[in-house]
């Protein structure tokens, strides 16, 4: 590769593509949740495939459950400010770097999908559960998928990035 290419800017390091992807990715998150929300039976598991299971719950906390029995406004406070950190990190991270920014765009849809279920509802709907016979992961809903796979591609981006000697 040559010095041009290497400093060409990525698709997400751009406002705009970035714009339009949160957006579509909120928009959709929004979309299956409603119809979760109006067609899954609370609490009751449709089983779709062995391991998987579809299971309309609310969340009171953050992602896969954690941090409950905090406040809820104590958790928007939060949500904000981690939409507001990544958009810095964003913003000050190379624009060569495709996964970092994918991960970002991801980061910031998922948290903002959540936030929006928090203001509309004062709860997250999950639906998506893994189990076996013994065992069972949270529930949690595509927004939850968003923000850990966009934290996975944050650290593939480190772990691809080539190392610099220290001067």
């Amino acid at each position: 590769m040559t010095d041009q290419t290497l400093d060409r800017p990525t698709l997400f390091s751009r406002p705009l593509p970035i714009l339009i992807f949160v957006v579509l990715a909120v928009v959709l998150d929004q979309i299956i949740k409603i119809v979760v929300d109006h067609t899954l039976p609370l609490q009751e598991a449709v089983h779709v495939i062995p391991m998987l299971a579809l299971y309309r719950t609310y969340n009171l906390g953050v992602a896969f459950s954690m941090l409950s029995g905090m406040d809820g406004w104590f958790i928007v406070g939060m949500r904000l400010i981690i939409v507001a950190f990544v958009l810095w990190l964003w913003h000050r991270t190379g624009k060569q770097r495709t996964f970092a920014h994918l991960g970002y765009a991801l980061i910031i849809s998922g948290a903002l999908g959540n936030l929006i279920d928090r203001f509309l509802y004062g709860h997250v709907i999950d639906y998506i559960l893994f189990y076996t016979e013994t065992w069972s992961f949270a529930v949690f809903n595509l927004a939850d998928s968003f923000i850990t796979i966009g934290a996975g591609c944050v650290i593939l981006d480190e772990l691809l990035q080539p190392k610099t000697a220290d001067k």
